[in-house]
């Protein structure tokens, strides 16, 4: 258990009250002398136990905790590493010495001890490295993790203790936490045990959603058990199902009171939904029929029912609590045809103000005054229009203005308003700052609805909105009012002089490029009015303009480009290019898209949201999220905070895709010429006195030389337009060199590499016949080896010859009758092997006579690569000839 349990009154008995002058000092120092110089562990382990509760309930004992606290706790993490629960204690005693107790207000300027605390810790170097030092070990909660398992049934009787008394099943659940987080094979034992059943009967006997921090450390553990793991949630769903869990959800009573512990543990179950509808790893190949199945079952369930009370209807309730409902609500529907007509077809509110679900939300993105809730419902939307065309041509079938004037009404009166009405009155509200951010926020919910679907871009295309007061003329497209919006926007100042609502121009912009993509008819349409390329042109230009707004502008620009279809003289795609090059230059407009890439915005996107795991320090700081949360500032990037959420990772791929073929389309709009353009020189009138036959040769001939230099102007424009694409691209920092330097350049480069071809082809071409050069010459020393051995053969037939006259001579002496026949024999035994010998010469000597032809050919060739013949073959039948010189000397 808990040793700072047994400490539970201390403070109250030694100190009294906060005010109390007793002597805090003392006590505190005789805790540290104790823990310091304690000779037993247990009571030093008591003593840390029992200063963590001081410090972690009173301020005096913060404050008297102060610069003695430090060096002694520090002493132990340095010294005690093995003791698990001592080092536990000492951190938990350091972390509770550093928050500030908030039990009751006091005077502004009253001391602050965790702040004080937290200054003189940051001041020693040598602690701060300790402290890290203790991130690059093996974490102690493995070692206990590796511990528990190695005990028999250690699990088991961990598991055991949670049916046990109040104190000690507290104790155990938090160990079980701690446990789990990790440790998979852990979690297969807990699960194995049972934990389903008995956390959720824990939380019942707690009083669900009302209880305490037990429910709260209950669904820590079901969090851990379920996080990543389809095969603990299959074994959930197909045991005790998802009733319990959804009951914790329920609102219970008629005041709907929501305490901080209340808002926490509903955060923690809708932590636990959300893990459900993740369906497991991303590794696991069961993980999309997970999440289907595990929709359907919450759906059924009536979960949405259940988020719409909390998110929606529940006004009163937190805002971060609010805020992780709505986003449940948009991750339930996602990707599920039947909970995507469940929510289009639901409704809210009593039986004479009941109005369609979305409606609500619709509201809550113009109302709210919190960034956090508006993106929270902002994803309702972004999932519900995602792949579902059905839906998004209900939503855009709705949009029609309302009957009465849409300035007249305010946001308060738009009950009766349809869905589109109360999104179009969003749009015509007048140009002041507030009015500018909702629509803002109009537009990207009209973002979602034409994503992907040109049918709904072509409807919303008609719509006309009045003019915000009748003396400003004629009602104007929706698309020009967004423009004028997108403009109005720039102007704007915040109090400190700088351009204001800096994430408005990002949202317009998002919508237009939607809009414009793949839509000849809203390229044309934007083009119409003139002023509306002038400004763009202006804005990318635009250094008051962040780099996220100018790269946004210069899309917007190629989308003008790509997708234009228009064959009218000052609006076809010729046009535009020839503008962005004479206005912009192509080089620097091509750097908004390298600048833009480089952003903040679109370098930190990632491919999908990471939830991080609730535990009772991050639910705590969720809990705390007041209605001032969107004074969001960022001092290091320039772009809001919002934005990031914003522009998620399918719009940033999308913008890259678009970057690439606008690169490509402006290689190919310099590439050709414009075909309504045509020029008849005054000289080809047919001059007077000149033949017919002669009037058409000269008018052949000039044609063919025009045509000529046609074809080599726009081949020279091709090369210089991809160039400058692909340098712009890549190499941004060579685009301020000139077109002359660069065409040295490249035919140098050209050159050079032609050069490193021949060379080395030449080398290859050395290393062959060099390759055959050694063949030849270890051919040669083998023949030569082989007269070595013609040679010893030809010596021991001499020596034999010599040895037979000897014996001829002896025959000779020792009688005269058989001289005659040992003379001829003598005579026909040297003919013969004079004989042999020769035929063996002559072959050899043939034999050399063709290696000697070769090895002149191989001189002659190594010779004219530069190679020293003579030094190749050096020392070859140097040892050959050896044995012959000795023979002479003998």
């Amino acid at each position: 258990m808990d040793l700072a349990s047994r400490y539970k009154g201390v403070v109250g008995f030694v100190f009294g009250n906060e005010n109390s002058n007793s002597s805090e000092d003392s006590y505190v120092e005789r805790l540290l002398d104790r823990i310091s110089n304690g000779v037993l562990a247990e009571d030093r382990r008591h003593a840390i136990a029992e200063l963590q509760t001081i410090v972690a309930e009173s301020r005096a004992g913060q404050l008297a905790f102060g610069a003695m606290g430090f060096p002694v706790l520090m002493g132990v993490l340095k010294e005690e590493r093995d003791d698990v629960e001592m080092v536990r204690g000492a951190l938990e005693t350091l972390v509770s010495a550093l928050t500030p107790i908030d039990h009751a207000k006091g005077p502004t300027n009253e001391v602050q001890p965790a702040l004080m605390n937290t200054d003189l810790l940051s001041r020693e170097s040598e602690s701060i490295s300790l402290l890290l030092s203790l991130l690059s070990e093996e974490d102690f909660y493995v070692r206990l993790q590796e511990a528990i398992l190695s005990i028999p049934r250690g699990i088991t009787r961990l598991m055991d203790m949670l049916m046990d008394r109040e104190v000690i099943r507290n104790e155990a659940l938090l160990l079980l936490t701690y446990l789990t987080r990790e440790a998979e094979e852990i979690q297969k034992i807990v699960v194995f045990e049972g934990a389903f059943e008995k956390i959720f009967s824990i939380m019942k006997e707690e009083g669900g959603s009302d209880g305490g921090v037990v429910v709260q450390d209950c669904l820590e553990l079901l969090n851990n058990l379920l996080r990543s793991n389809a095969s603990n949630q299959v074994l959930l769903r197909e045991t005790i199902g998802f009733d319990p869990l959804i009951s914790i959800l329920k609102l219970r009573g008629s005041s709907y009171s929501f305490t901080q512990q209340k808002t926490i543990n509903l955060l923690s179950a809708l932590e636990t939904i959300n893990l459900l509808m993740m369906g497991g790893s991303e590794a696991d190949p069961q993980k999309d029929s997970n999440k289907i199945t595990n929709k359907t079952v919450l759906a059924q369930k009536k979960l949405l029912d259940h988020l719409l009370m909390l998110g929606v209807e529940s006004q009163w309730a937190p805002i971060a609590l609010r805020c992780s409902a709505l986003r449940c609500i948009g991750d339930l529907v996602a990707g599920h045809s039947k909970n995507l007509d469940a929510l289009s077809s639901k409704v809210l509110g009593e039986e004479r103000q009941v109005e369609p679900a979305l409606n609500s939300i619709l509201r809550i993105i113009l109302r709210t005054s919190s960034m956090q809730e508006f993106i929270a419902a902002d994803h309702v939307f972004k999932n519900f229009c995602e792949k579902n065309t059905d839906g998004q041509a209900m939503l855009a079938s709705t949009l029609i203005p309302h009957p009465n004037s849409m300035t007249d009404a305010s946001l308060e009166e738009d009950v009766n308003m349809s869905f589109g009405s109360m999104l179009l009155h969003g749009l015509a509200l007048s140009e002041s700052d507030g009015d500018l951010e909702t629509c803002c926020r109009a537009a990207s919910v009209i973002t979602h609805i034409l994503k992907d679907n040109s049918q709904c871009k072509e409807k919303v295309l008609q719509i006309e909105l009045e003019a915000p007061m009748p003396s400003l003329g004629a009602p104007e497209l929706l698309l020009h009012r967004i423009v004028r919006y997108l403009a109005v926007a720039s102007s704007m100042k915040n109090k400190d002089g700088q351009p204001g609502y800096s994430y408005v121009q990002p949202i317009i912009l998002k919508l237009l490029i939607t809009w414009l993509a793949d839509c000849p008819n809203a390229v044309q349409c934007f083009l119409d009015s003139r002023p509306h390329l002038t400004y763009l042109l202006e804005l990318v230009s635009s250094t008051s303009s962040t780099v996220c707004v100018r790269g946004l502008a210069a899309v917007l620009l190629g989308e003008c480009v790509i997708y234009n279809k228009s064959s009218e003289n000052g609006k076809d795609g010729f046009t535009i290019a020839d503008a962005i090059s004479q206005k912009i230059g192509l080089t620097s407009y091509f750097l908004k898209f390298d600048e833009m890439q480089r952003s903040f915005i679109f370098s930190s996107v990632k491919p999908a949201q990471s939830h991080k795991p609730l535990t009772r320090s991050t639910t705590a700081s969720m809990a705390e999220i007041e209605d001032d949360e969107n004074d969001l500032t960022d001092q290091k990037n320039e772009d809001h905070p919002i934005l990031t959420s914003v522009f998620d990772a399918q719009f940033v791929n999308f913008v890259k895709g678009l970057e690439v073929n606008i690169r490509e389309k402006m290689v190919d709009v310099y590439s050709r010429p414009k075909s309504d353009v045509a020029v008849v020189p005054a000289e080809l009138e047919q001059k007077g006195g000149e033949s017919d036959k002669e009037y058409i040769k000269r008018l052949k001939a000039f044609v063919e030389t025009q045509c000529s230099e046609i074809q080599k102007l726009l081949g020279r424009n091709a090369t210089l337009a991809e160039d400058l694409a692909r340098t712009g691209h890549s190499h941004p920092e060579l685009m301020a060199g000139s077109g002359s330097d660069r065409v040295q350049i490249e035919t140098l480069r050209r050159d050079l590499q032609e050069a490193s071809q021949r060379v080395e082809m030449l080398k290859a071409e050395k290393a062959k016949i060099e390759s055959e050069a050694l063949m030849y010459q270890n051919l040669a020393g083998k023949l030569e080896s082989d007269l070595k051995s013609l040679s010893d053969a030809y010596n021991s037939l001499e020596q034999t010859n010599i040895h037979l006259e000897k014996e001829a001579k002896t025959l000779k002496s020792g009688g005269t009758s058989t001289s005659p026949d040992i003379g001829a024999i003598k005579a026909e035994a040297r003919e013969e092997a004079q004989k042999e010998s020769e035929a063996e010469l002559n072959d050899l000597l043939v034999c050399l006579g063709q290696e000697q032809s070769k090895v002149e050919k191989l001189s002659a060739r190594l010779s004219e690569l530069g190679e020293d013949v003579d030094k190749l073959l050096e020392g070859i039948g140097d040892d050959m000839a050896l044995p012959e010189d000795e023979d002479e000397e003998d």
